[in-house]
């Protein structure tokens, strides 16, 4: 059989512990014999983040930036324990918040749903996809634990010389304290991404934030959201899909009555937190994709999931697991389609569709890893290793 032909590059971005051994399962087996493949490679595992000094990652995001679409295996953010196991000179950040930071991109997170795995919510028809603004709040905040009570104020020095100050709170004892920022520019890249992954999908927009609560923080969001997206209003009604935004406990309730099939826009922390509830109620974390796009187009797709860490350890000792690589796969698969439309090659869209049916038809099948085993309605599955449970995609495949 002849293979499918590249005209442009993609960049591939490798890992670390199971995802590094699962990764290149599914380019021996399932990407390779099919395609010939052109990637730019970049090896983002730790012990080249911590020999390059980090840049190999910057790398990465600019060669993203040139080609227009990466694909990424999971990477190890280290922690102090990690500094010690793999001795390194520093604390490197995390490879996603880079690549993030420099592309101004926003993360969008899918779950892959299956007939025979039933969500939790029994309202659920459709598969419901997080955007997630993935710039401060929280994540860049600089917090302070008092020891004494006193006067907690917010100052800003202006680049004029200007300065304006607000009283946090009169502590009558000791306390706890909090300052986080944004960026208008971060979020209008946000709304744009957003307005723009929805008209890509076809599918309908909510934005929720607490805007009756933080008038200013929240508010500004909903304002530069709503102003943005005049700039779409008639594409959205040309396609017959709408925007609107409402209180987040309003959309949480809206949510949980839906029947799923829209895109759902949340602040860094509710994004961070409501995709991984949206993933564990339509089955798995295993099962959620995860894509990063910037407002000018860029594409890096990758696997929501971790390391997976007890997994790689029992692989060390020889054991055999059962690491579920499904949306490593699909991060593959969507790389491979998106570089297909980019570059009007039918063919390999038509592949990626093809390893996708083939992927969630041997799980169909009652072919699985173990995760999934125990989710699975109906008849009993069968259980195998991750390389078995992808020699049996690649034997659809063939």
């Amino acid at each position: 059989m002849d293979k499918i032909k590249m005209k442009t590059p993609l960049v591939e971005m490798d890992g670390d512990e199971m995802t590094r051994i699962i990764w290149k399962l599914i380019k021996d087996e399932l990407i390779l014999p099919f395609v010939e493949l052109k990637a730019e490679y970049y090896d983002l595992g730790l012990k080249e983040r911590d020999r390059t000094g980090d840049k190999v990652t910057e790398e990465a995001a600019l060669a993203i930036k040139k080609y227009g679409v990466g694909v990424k295996c999971a990477t190890i953010t280290p922690n102090a324990q990690r500094m010690t196991e793999y001795g390194l000179r520093e604390m490197w950040k995390s490879p996603n918040a880079t690549i993030r930071g420099m592309l101004d991109g926003t993360v969008f997170r899918t779950p892959v749903t299956l007939d025979c795995i039933k969500p939790v919510v029994r309202t659920w028809r459709k598969p419901i996809t997080i955007a997630r603004h993935a710039y401060g709040d929280v994540y860049k905040a600089s917090e302070l634990r008092t020891a004494e009570g006193g006067l907690a104020e917010l100052v800003f020095t202006g680049e004029s010389g200007k300065t304006e100050r607000l009283t946090v709170q009169k502590l009558g004892g000791p306390g706890l304290l909090q300052g986080m920022h944004n960026l208008e520019a971060s979020v209008e890249s946000f709304a744009h991404s957003c307005f723009k992954f929805a008209l890509d999908t076809r599918q309908d927009l909510w934005f929720s934030a607490k805007d009756t609560i933080s008038k200013v923080y929240d508010g500004a969001f909903k304002e530069i959201f709503e102003r943005i997206f005049e700039d779409y209003r008639e594409a959205f009604s040309r396609l017959g899909i709408e925007y609107f935004y409402t209180l987040i406990d309003d959309a949480v309730a809206r949510v949980v009555r839906s029947e799923g099939g829209f895109i759902w826009a949340l602040k860094n922390y509710d994004g961070d937190v409501m995709s991984d509830m949206v993933s564990t109620a339509f089955g798995s974390l295993a099962m959620m994709t995860s894509v990063l796009v910037s407002p000018d187009g860029c594409y890096e797709f990758e696997a929501a999931h971790g390391t997976v860490t007890k997994h790689y350890y029992r692989h060390l000792k020889g054991e055999k697991t059962s690491t579920n690589p499904v949306a490593t796969i699909f991060a593959w698969s969507g790389a491979l389609k998106k570089r297909g439309e980019l570059d009007g090659l039918p063919a390999l869209c038509a592949f990626a569709d093809r390893l996708e049916k083939a992927t969630l038809d041997t799980i169909s099948g009652g072919t699985m890893t173990g995760d999934l085993a125990a989710l699975i309605e109906g008849e009993k599955p069968r259980s195998v290793t991750t390389s078995d449970f992808i020699a049996a995609i690649a034997g659809k495949m063939k």
